[in-house]
């Protein structure tokens, strides 16, 4: 199978799977449109996935395996990676119209854009706009995405170890606009989202297009969430998309996740980024007859974003 991360957005298949494997949990979401058909979690064992990166490829194909097991669940599933091995950036280049000629030209450009040595990188891209530049030249605004390779493979090897058939790798930030966003999301400003898990997984996006993404721990305080140190880690997020070449406005910030509905925490945040902050629904516009009584509905937000994302 050839590993990609699939920017393209496309209605959801009937059955699709979603899987997003946390630090803390894993939760797998089967969708027939926008109807949620199954939803299921279980808590992982300390040490398994670490900051979203997988450290027990054997542990963790036991944990899916059971989870799966006695559940009519198709075993194709879209699999989410958010981790610190994950950069998102905005390139601006000249109109290329041939797709190849564009990718090698992707390619080079992230060689020197790219913390990471792009051999060693899944990449993948989208161009999400064209501009005229001063000098009256049509150019290109390109969202690159790159991956460490050996990090995608360690997922897919658990899955597979646990008899899933991996049909795309997503990213989580994706996975995360899709699902809150909505295809009509107002795209003259734009929006951070911060999921609060495992991970603390922000994503900046444009209406539905994700431009940024940067995952952190989540700070802890001696109540939870550490509202202060919070806005500390989503400031850096907001200051870089806005050093980028036409930037928009942030307007406003959504926190989302098990861990976004401590008391005050929106509220603090707010008054600590000077930014309006709200809490999301965690699965709107969907149909959660599928969802057992008694499960956390914020354990899906990613999951369900994963189901309705397009086939690598």
């Amino acid at each position: 199978m050839a590993i990609s991360i699939p920017f393209r957005r496309s209605r959801a298949l009937t059955g699709a799977v979603g899987l997003d494997v946390d630090s803390g949990f894993v939760a797998v979401a089967q969708l027939d449109g926008r109807r949620m058909v199954q939803g299921a979690s279980a808590a992982l064992e300390p040490d398994v996935v670490g900051e979203g990166e997988v450290r027990d490829v054997e542990r963790l194909s036991a944990s899916l395996k059971e989870l799966f097991k006695g559940r009519a669940l198709p075993t194709k599933v879209r699999l989410g990676v958010a981790n610190q091995q994950i950069v998102v950036r905005q390139f601006d280049m000249p109109k290329i119209e041939d797709p190849e000629q564009l990718r090698a030209a992707v390619r080079f450009q992230a060689a020197d854009a790219l913390p990471m040595p792009v051999d060693e990188a899944v990449l993948d891209h989208q161009v999400v706009g064209t501009f005229t530049n001063p000098e009256g030249s049509e150019r290109l605004q390109v969202v690159v995405v790159a991956a460490r390779e050996a990090m995608v493979r360690s997922l897919v090897a658990a899955a597979r170890g646990a008899g899933l058939k991996p049909e795309a790798i997503d990213l989580g930030a994706f996975a995360l606009v899709r699902a809150l966003a909505g295809e009509d999301a107002d795209a003259e400003k734009a929006r951070v989202f911060c999921h609060l898990a495992g991970v603390a997984n922000m994503a900046v996006a444009l209406g539905s297009v994700c431009v940024f993404t940067r995952t952190v721990p989540v700070p802890e305080g001696y109540d939870g969430v550490d509202a202060a140190s919070l806005a500390e880690q989503i400031r850096p997020s907001i200051d870089f998309y806005m050093s980028q070449p036409d930037a928009r406005w942030v307007g406003d910030v959504v926190l989302s996740g098990p861990r976004s509905g401590q008391e005050e925490l929106a509220e603090q945040v707010s008054e600590a980024l000077a930014l309006p902050v709200s809490v999301a629904e965690p699965l709107p516009g969907l149909d959660v007859e599928g969802l057992s009584e008694g499960e956390d509905p914020h354990r899906y937000t990613v999951a369900s974003g994963l189901a309705m994302g397009g086939v690598a």
